[in-house]
């Protein structure tokens, strides 16, 4: 009211509706269009402008634009409950394929965690499961070769495999040999291209129960973390083996490495995502020089600090997915480990 009657502000009121329109609720779009359009005619009223058509056609704009603001308005909501509903779907398919493990079983505490690459997807090509066997506590952690669709369905067939066979299978070896089998069949229903296509790293660890012993098979994938008493150290295997879904490409002999694990020791095991992260000078990420000398309250504070510590290193510029799975032995009564890292609230 205080700008010369030369200065014409309809495009203010009209940008005001179209900013309105992606911010607030119909409700509020509408209101702001309304009040857009009052504002206009009022300043029309009181510049004297009430004869001048020409100032009659800017308020007609302004008009327009506030209707297509909200039209704007239903549009961009219709697609928003579209995106959610899909992403409910996602979420739904994730639980269905990779369900969170039980937190306890037995001795053992459990906790996993899932970082996608992609901050909209539910699910990739890493995986994890957790299954209580008369063998002992069997886990598994994987990752398959590509993305998309063709990784989740390569994950639901290992996932399988190994949900099937773990309770079949007395020996671990038996085990991954079952999972690979599975594999090649399934990479003989695919097309020439694609069968040297369908492989997976992967590690199988076994849990006595009773007893402190820790059986591990690693097919190709990164070495898991054992710390204890503050300390932290790969499990390195003592012969390198190709991934499952790779034997006709060599025979070699896939060993069998036990561990001594005590109560109140962990075992984190991860996938490349982690390990492969890199930061702007190409440095991989070291999770064993990373947790040396830190102290935990938590199994879900573990996986948090490593999640976080990865987004540091690389600068939020993540690439692959990330899967985390941490088991911790506890006494037979469940009660907190006598041996445990010596935190305030060990866990």
């Amino acid at each position: 009211m205080t700008t010369p009657r030369d200065v014409n502000a309809a495009a203010w009121f009209a940008a005001a509706s179209v900013a309105a329109a992606p911010l607030l609720s119909l409700r509020g779009t509408v209101l702001v269009g309304l009040a857009a359009c009052a504002a206009d005619l009022v300043l029309l009223v009181c510049s004297g402008l009430r004869t001048d058509r020409g100032a009659y056609s800017d308020w007609v704009s302004v008009a327009t634009t506030a209707g297509l603001a909200v039209f704007l308005n239903r549009l961009l909501h219709r697609r928003d409950m579209r995106l959610r509903s899909v992403t409910g779907i996602a979420a739904a398919v994730q639980r269905a394929v990779l369900p969170q493990p039980p937190s306890r079983i037995g001795s053992l505490r459990i906790a996993a965690r899932y970082e996608a690459a992609q901050s909209d997807a539910q699910l990739g090509g890493d995986l994890y499961a957790v299954h209580d066997t008369p063998y002992g506590v069997r886990c598994l952690i994987g990752d398959v070769r590509g993305k998309g669709l063709s990784a989740v369905e390569t994950v639901t067939v290992v996932l399988g495999a190994f949900r099937e066979g773990a309770y079949r299978e007395p020996t671990l070896i038996g085990l991954a040999e079952s999972i690979e089998r599975t594999l090649l069949r399934e990479a003989a229903q695919r097309e020439e291209l694609d069968r040297l296509e369908v492989f997976t790293t992967a590690l199988l660890a076994e849990f006595s129960r009773p007893g402190d012993q820790l059986r591990l098979v690693n097919r190709g994938h990164p070495a898991p973390l054992f710390l204890w008493k503050g300390t932290v150290r790969q499990v390195e295997p003592s012969q390198h083996a190709l991934p499952l879904g790779l034997a006709p490409l060599g025979a070699d002999t896939v060993p069998l490495d036990t561990v001594h694990f005590p109560e109140g020791a962990s075992l984190l095991l991860y996938t490349d995502g982690v390990t492969e992260a890199r930061d702007v000078r190409g440095r991989f990420y070291d999770p064993a020089d990373r947790l040396t000398g830190q102290c935990h309250r938590s199994q879900d504070d573990l996986l948090a600090t490593v999640v976080a510590d990865v987004h540091q290193h690389i600068g939020d510029q993540v690439t692959d997915d990330m899967a985390l799975l941490v088991l911790t032995r506890h006494g037979p009564s469940g009660t907190e480990p006598r041996s445990a890292a010596p935190c305030p609230a060990p866990f």
